[in-house]
């Protein structure tokens, strides 16, 4: 479907935020005005630490990552959305070391990498940034700390995509982020809501 629209695909296998432990079936019902609401981790809390399973989880990662390994359509794998988060911090280090590695034995056309998001994560953030193949990173603040953050990020030598930013509320939004991200040459997706398709829902939902 996004290759029919000339869209490439970021594949992402793992995730720490929001509820904790997934199941098959039928899901919770979203829970009204709060973001995310339905979202799951992935693998879970309990088996993101449990290396028992790990077995699994590579078999997981390297069946998608073999199948696309060579696939155009593939813009790059995002191994792990936002490791740590949730409170796990550096409990998250081991798997994250780990789907690293089960990439690297596939060795895909693609770059890998692990977006950088929380910068107190020291642990964590040093492994990221010594194995991605490109910089990606999340930043919700304003210009000022945005330009900073890519100040630092370019210091690398790797190319960069910021994969989240835009949030109103922070003074992180798209008429004063996206000229700052043009300028420094890097590549972005947002993950806020864009106002005028917000307004238009509103509008349907108020005429019903």
């Amino acid at each position: 479907i996004a290759d029919r629209h000339g869209i490439q695909t970021i594949f992402v296998f793992f995730d720490d935020c929001w509820n904790p432990e997934p199941k098959p079936g039928k899901q919770p019902a979203p829970k009204p005005g709060i973001h995310n609401s339905g979202w799951m981790q992935d693998p879970g809390q309990k088996a993101s630490f449990d290396s028992t399973q790990f077995p699994a989880l590579q078999q997981y990662v390297t069946d998608v990552m073999s199948t696309f390994a060579k696939d155009k359509r593939i813009l790059l794998w995002d191994l792990y959305n936002e490791p740590g988060n949730s409170g796990k911090r550096d409990s998250s280090y081991k798997l994250l070391t780990k789907v690293f590695s089960w990439a690297r034995e596939v060795n895909p056309d693609q770059p890998i990498s692990v977006g950088l998001w929380a910068w107190d994560f020291e642990k964590l953030n040093e492994f990221q940034m010594n194995n991605s193949d490109i910089i990606t990173y999340h930043n919700y603040e304003d210009p000022q700390w945005h330009r900073r953050t890519i100040e630092l990020l370019k210091a690398t030598g790797r190319p960069l995509i910021c994969t989240e930013y835009m949030a109103r509320t922070r003074n992180s939004r798209f008429h004063n982020i996206m000229p700052l991200l043009k300028e420094k040459n890097v590549g972005a997706i947002n993950w806020g809501q864009d106002e005028v398709n917000l307004i238009k829902k509103l509008n349907r939902e108020k005429t019903k």
